[in-house]
């Protein structure tokens, strides 16, 4: 027994013992079993050997354990048992009286705690208050010897007072998940919103200065040419003695808008 229970705790188990009964001859000595007795009897309240006294190789062991497991009766208790193991078959947090304690808070969640638990933390000062003062008392003598120690009772009793206060705050697990939750999504936001400003100043602050340069793009391209330097002859032999300069090249709005764009 002790050997099965280290094999159950064991990370990695290994297969049943009894893994090696499912042959196909057990098989058909169980579908013959079932046949003959009925579908609503149970196996393990009749004899096997008197229903197959017909076969051959009957084994020695009730047939019933090669059954499947009843799920209805693990959906009617609720949980069931796997290498040792209870599982739940709803995922739930088990409170303390479940798990074999001494519960001194209201189990319905619905009920406030807060008094209770007011009242645990006021036991565990008052108690924990009489505890120094059992452990300065004088060592008991031959005669109360075999009485148990004061100080221990008042140690017993902290541990189930802090046990209440652990369990209670275990319960608030989820209602403290859902809130940090709560926290984080709105702090998201909050980012998100101010990326969104920065961006859309940003797409602003460009529009501007865009339009700018579309505005002295259309003043430098509207400009009339400056020949205001004397009469026409003077002008006509100047140009002759002057060589003749390049031509200024236009300047479009596609060319100021790439330039922009390789400023910003």
């Amino acid at each position: 027994m002790d050997e099965e229970e280290t094999e159950l705790r064991n990370p990695f188990p290994s297969p049943p013992s009894h893994y090696t009964r499912y042959t196909n001859h057990n098989l058909r000595l169980l579908e013959l079993l079932r046949e003959r007795v009925g579908p609503e009897v149970d196996l393990y309240s009749i004899n096997q050997y008197e229903v197959l006294s017909d076969q051959t190789d009957v084994p020695d062991w009730p047939l019933a354990q090669l059954e499947k497991p009843r799920v209805d009766w693990i959906l009617e208790e609720g949980h069931y048992t796997v290498f040792g193991d209870t599982w739940f078959i709803k995922e739930k947090i088990p409170s303390l009286a479940e798990l074999g304690g001494h519960q001194l808070y209201p189990a319905d969640p619905s009920i406030d705690r807060r008094p209770a638990l007011r009242s645990i933390l006021r036991s565990i000062l008052v108690t924990y208050s009489r505890l120094l003062s059992a452990l300065l008392l004088p060592p008991p003598t031959a005669s109360s010897a075999n009485l148990e120690p004061e100080w221990k009772r008042h140690l017993e009793w902290i541990n189930v007072l802090a046990q209440n206060i652990m369990a209670a705050a275990n319960d608030l697990r989820p209602v403290q998940a859902r809130n940090n939750l709560e926290l984080m999504m709105r702090r998201q936001l909050e980012l998100r919103r101010e990326e969104t400003q920065n961006i859309h100043a940003k797409c602003d602050t460009l529009e501007a200065q865009l339009a700018e340069l579309r505005q002295s793009s259309l003043a430098v391209a509207s400009a009339p040419s400056a020949e205001h330097a004397g009469p026409q002859t003077a002008a006509s032999s100047q140009k002759l003695q002057k060589p003749a300069e390049p031509a200024a090249k236009e300047v479009s709005i596609v060319d100021v808008l790439s330039w922009a764009e390789e400023v910003s």
